[in-house]
């Protein structure tokens, strides 16, 4: 973790350049309520996020109660400039409606800016109305866009 933080009344955001324990049992416990189809966790995955040099992982601490969210903010240079992604967002069910989401995205956007990204990109599923809610308030604009997805067939 380093020293640059974004802070809400109860939550602290820290970039991940290590990988600790706490990190991966963190990440064991949160991973699966983003999806049921993700690998499981382990110190070699999360290291492989946090030691490639376009991916930023975010993690949020709660007052007393440690990692209680997360998410990766990708950043990268294209022929028209640099943009970056935000990508698994994750709060604990625990501290959910709290600012842990809030808490994320604005770190993630201060990042992205000082990183010199042009635009930040999300998606998010229409039922997950909570988060849709807060995207909207904090700045995101909904795009009239076709999202496709290719999956590769093993």
């Amino acid at each position: 973790m380093n020293d640059q933080s974004a802070t809400s009344p109860s939550v602290t955001v820290e970039e991940c350049f290590e990988v600790s324990d706490e990190l991966v049992d963190a990440m064991v416990r949160l991973v699966p309520q983003l999806s049921s189809s993700a690998p499981p966790m382990t110190a070699e995955i999360i290291s492989g996020v946090v030691d490639h040099e376009a991916a930023h992982l975010l993690v949020a601490r709660g007052e007393d109660r440690g990692i209680v969210g997360s998410m990766t903010l990708v950043v990268f240079p294209i022929p028209t400039g640099v943009r970056a992604w935000i990508e698994d967002v994750v709060v604990d069910e625990a501290a959910r409606g709290q600012g842990v989401g809030e808490a994320l995205n604005r770190r993630a956007l201060e990042l992205a800016d000082e990183l010199g990204a042009r635009t930040v990109d999300l998606t998010s599923r229409p039922s997950r109305e909570a988060a849709n809610r807060l995207y909207r308030r904090i700045g995101f604009v909904q795009r009239e866009t076709n999202v496709y997805r290719y999956e590769r067939k093993d």
